[in-house]
């Protein structure tokens, strides 16, 4: 059940810069154009589906998250959203494209800001995102959201974050159930922080074994895991593909349920905005996991 992906950290430098490099994968044009669409269908979302703006999700940290779709007199499931940006760059302003197809099929979102590296640290961002998801647990209700389903996913770093938060071990501190997050698409992913450590990464990330071990979503399985889709694009760079699918390994070894989705014709990048469109594999798989298709 361990980890497959703990033997990369003995690689040749050189060999994890270039399977560790989303933005290689593209053309910087491209590269571009898809953050300008990722801000202005997520500007769209916010003029259409917005229920609730700058929620303060924590008081420590002052961060903030996004509602959409919510409707009056009614508890929806929600599908929180972690952004990516290999934890130094993007916010929850590029990461409402989702919401209005979520909101038709009656499924609300949130959008979580986090603070960035490497001011912050990924055990301080971590703890930031897990306290997202314990605030909605305990607060959801006054905002239209059912805190018994609560569902996530994140693309990128957002998926190694989404890791984090169905992982075991932290859900006491934070008073909520084990089992708080009902399901999970993490897309893109990044489960075993060794490899991290090791490649051009680090020059922001600046993390030491204690936090490999720790902050590792494949180091630190759950008792019970809850359902979960592990997506990723056919254009990835080599270490996301291997990441995603020894993930998918482990989580189905341990006796849970997972789903492995190869994106056809994607990239690291535009992958995730497949999720707004109700018509793409992703979208369906998502719908299926909150049980809404």
């Amino acid at each position: 059940m361990a980890s497959r992906i703990a033997e990369e950290a003995s690689w040749p430098r050189e060999r994890l810069d270039r399977d560790y490099n989303a933005r290689a994968t593209i053309p910087v044009a491209a590269y571009e154009a898809e953050m300008l669409r990722y801000r202005a269908m997520s500007d769209a979302a916010r003029e259409s589906d917005a229920t609730h703006l700058d929620v303060v999700y924590d008081a420590e940290s002052g961060q903030t998250l996004d509602i959409f779709g919510t409707a009056a007199g009614e508890l929806r499931p929600v599908f929180v959203f972690i952004h990516g940006g290999y934890w130094r760059a993007l916010s929850k302003r590029d990461s409402a494209f989702m919401a209005g197809m979520l909101a038709k099929h009656g499924i609300a979102s949130a959008a979580v800001d986090y603070r960035l590296a490497p001011e912050t640290s990924l055990a301080e961002i971590v703890r930031e995102v897990r306290a997202a998801i314990a605030f909605l647990s305990k607060n959801g209700r006054a905002y239209g959201i059912d805190p018994g389903r609560i569902y996530v996913g994140g693309s990128s770093a957002g998926g190694h974050l989404t890791g984090t938060v169905i992982a075991g071990g932290w859900q006491r501190d934070f008073g909520v159930p084990d089992d708080v997050v009902k399901g999970a698409l993490p897309v893109s992913g990044l489960f075993h922080l060794g490899p991290i450590a090791k490649s051009y990464v680090q020059d922001w990330m600046r993390l030491d074994d204690a936090a490999v071990g720790a902050l590792s979503p494949a180091e630190n399985l759950p008792g019970s895991g809850c359902p979960i889709v592990v997506a990723y694009a056919a254009g990835e760079a080599d270490g996301f593909k291997r990441q995603s699918v020894d993930y998918d390994r482990q989580w189905r070894e341990a006796g849970f349920s997972s789903e492995l989705i190869e994106v056809p014709r994607r990239n690291h990048f535009d992958v995730i905005l497949d999720l707004a469109d109700e018509d793409t594999e992703l979208s369906w798989a998502l719908l299926r996991l909150i049980g809404k298709a």
